[in-house]
This record gives C-alpha cells, sequence and structure tokens, in this order.
C-alpha cells in the first residue's frame, strides 16, 4: 500500500501562496496620465524588460487600456528608431 508524500503536498500548497501581497496599481490611472507618449522612451523602457520585450499586466499592474497603448506606443518608438528592436543597447 503507497503512502502519500506529505512533503510533495507540502511543497506544492508553498508554491501556490503569493510572494508579495502588495497591492498592483495602474501608475497611469494613478498620476492622472491619459497619453502614453512614444517620443519619450526613457518612460517605455520602464515596461521593456532585458531582453526587449513588453512586460506583461501582471508584472506592471497596467490596466488593459493602458497596456496595450504601451504596446502600441513602443512599437511607434521602435519603427521610428527611438528604442531598440534588440537587446544590444538596453541595459
Amino acid at each position: 500500500m503507497a503512502t502519500p508524500n506529505n512533503s510533495r503536498n507540502n511543497d506544492r500548497s508553498a508554491m501556490n501562496k503569493p510572494v508579495d501581497t502588495r497591492k498592483k496599481y495602474c501608475r497611469f490611472k494613478k498620476n492622472g496620465i491619459k497619453y502614453v507618449d512614444y517620443k519619450d522612451p526613457n518612460f517605455l523602457f520602464k515596461f521593456i524588460n532585458e531582453q526587449g520585450r513588453v512586460l506583461p499586466r501582471r508584472l506592471t499592474g497596467t490596466s488593459l487600456k493602458f497596456q496595450r497603448k504601451v504596446a502600441q506606443a513602443v512599437a511607434k518608438a521602435r519603427h521610428l528608431a527611438l528604442m531598440p528592436y534588440v537587446a544590444d543597447a538596453l541595459k
């Protein structure tokens, strides 16, 4: 007769707990920003990871409306060569 592995069950319950319990907020709504400016690459770099990809909403806390605007602004900035497509010159 097999016995359940209690250490494995304990590991699963520990994995489901959130690591950081701070409430996420949309920095655009908090600061009253209505327009995401694609001509400001320093601001847009806050939403880009080391590989040059746009960070997801679950990490930044940005609302869906502004996440779409950020992605569109990053695409415009890359097209106009204000931001790089690849991560060679990011950090």
